[in-house]
C-alpha cells in the first residue's frame, strides 16, 4: 500500500504505575505506541518466595518514531488524565540510531477477524483474498486492530450487519476509524465517527482515504453531549459502536449514549474487563437495553445490546 521510511530516529517512553492499574493501561498504550508497550515488574530486593505476593509498581515502556513525539506525548497525557493516573517519573528519551522501524514492522502481520474481515498493515499485501481488507497502520490511534477490544468490536459489528443492514451508524470514540471503515466495507451507507481528540479525527480521515471509504464516512470532533445537542436529541440511528474503556463507557451512558440508538437498534460496546461487566450491565438495564451477544477474548469482553 504505502512506502514507509524505515531509517528514522526513534524515542522511548518509560514510567512507573501502580500494579493494579497496569493491566488496564498497558493494552491501551499498545494502541498508541507503534512499537507497543513493555511491562516490567520492579521487584527490588524481594526473596523468591515473596514474588507471588508482589504488589509494588510496574514500569511500562514503549517506542515510537521521533517525528510522532508531539502527538504521542499529547495522547499519553490525555490517556493518563482520562484514567486519573499520576505515574512516577515519566521519561521521554532518544534511542541509539538503528533500523528500529524495520524491526517494528516485522512484528506485525495481517489479522483475520470474524468470518470475513482482515486487518492488514499498510506496507503488506492482503494474503486472504476471500476476506475484506481493512488497511491500518498499527499504533497510529486507539483501535488499530492489534488489540482484543478492537477485534471483538469488529467481530460483533460483522455479526450484527449480517442480521440487518442499517442505513446509518455512529462510531463513538472512533480513534483510528477502524470500526467506521469496517462498517462501510460491510455495507453501511452513512457512517459518522466522533472523537474528542482532534488528532484521532485527522488520522481516521486519512485511514478512510487509504481504504477508499471517504465517500461513506464522515468524522467530526465532539462528545456524545454535543452530538445530541447537534441532532436535537431526536435523530438517532439503528447502530452505535463504542470501543473505549469501561470507566469512559459509564461516563458516556451518563451523557446520553443510549439516546443515540433508536428503539429496536443495537449498541456495540467493547473495552470491558470481567470485573467491570456488572456496572456496564446496570447501565444497559437503566437505559432500556437488553443484552443479546457477549464475546470474550483473553481478559476482555465485548457486548451487543438491543434497545427495547
Amino acid at each position: 500500500m504505502k512506502e514507509k521510511d524505515i531509517d528514522t530516529a526513534w524515542e522511548q517512553l518509560s514510567f512507573e504505575v501502580a500494579q493494579q492499574k497496569a493491566r488496564e493501561l498497558a493494552p491501551l498504550l499498545d494502541e498508541i505506541l507503534p512499537g507497543g508497550a513493555v511491562e516490567e515488574r520492579i521487584y527490588g530486593d524481594l526473596f523468591p518466595h515473596e514474588l507471588d505476593g508482589y504488589q509494588g509498581p510496574v514500569r511500562l515502556s514503549g517506542y515510537f518514531p521521533a517525528a510522532m513525539s508531539q502527538q504521542i506525548k499529547k495522547r499519553v497525557a490525555a490517556l493518563l488524565d482520562q484514567l486519573s493516573l499520576d505515574p512516577l517519573d515519566v521519561q521521554f528519551s532518544a534511542l541509539e540510531h538503528r533500523n528500529w522501524a524495520a524491526a517494528w514492522q516485522e512484528r506485525y502481520r495481517p489479522i483475520p477477524v470474524g468470518k470475513g474481515l482482515v486487518v492488514v498493515p499498510t506496507w503488506l499485501d492482503n494474503p486472504y483474498p476471500d476476506r475484506l481488507p481493512i488497511w491500518m497502520d498499527p499504533g497510529m490511534a486507539f483501535g488499530s486492530g492489534t488489540h482484543p477490544t478492537t477485534q471483538l468490536s469488529l467481530a460483533l459489528l460483522e455479526r450484527c450487519l449480517e442480521e440487518s443492514q442499517p442505513g446509518r451508524m455512529i462510531d463513538v470514540g472512533c480513534g483510528s476509524g477502524i470500526l467506521s471503515i469496517g462498517a462501510a466495507k460491510l455495507g453501511v451507507n452513512q457512517v459518522l465517527g466522533v472523537d474528542i481528540d482532534p488528532d484521532a479525527i485527522e488520522i481516521a480521515s486519512e485511514n478512510a482515504k487509504t481504504n477508499r471509504m471517504s465517500g461513506s464516512i464522515s468524522f467530526q470532533e465532539g462528545s456524545v453531549k454535543e452530538l445530541l445537542v447537534q441532532k436535537g436529541g431526536s435523530d438517532g440511528v439503528l447502530l452505535v459502536t463504542a470501543n473505549i474503556i469501561a470507566p469512559v463507557l459509564v461516563d458516556l451512558f451518563g451523557e446520553g449514549l443510549g439516546d443515540l440508538v433508536l428503539p429496536g437498534g443495537r449498541l456495540i460496546l467493547s473495552g470491558i474487563l470481567g470485573e467491570q461487566l456488572p456496572e456496564i450491565q446496570q447501565n444497559l438495564d437503566r437505559t432500556g437495553f437488553t443484552l443479546s451477544v457477549q464475546l470474550r477474548q483473553e481478559d476482555w469482553i465485548a457486548l451487543a445490546a438491543v434497545k427495547d
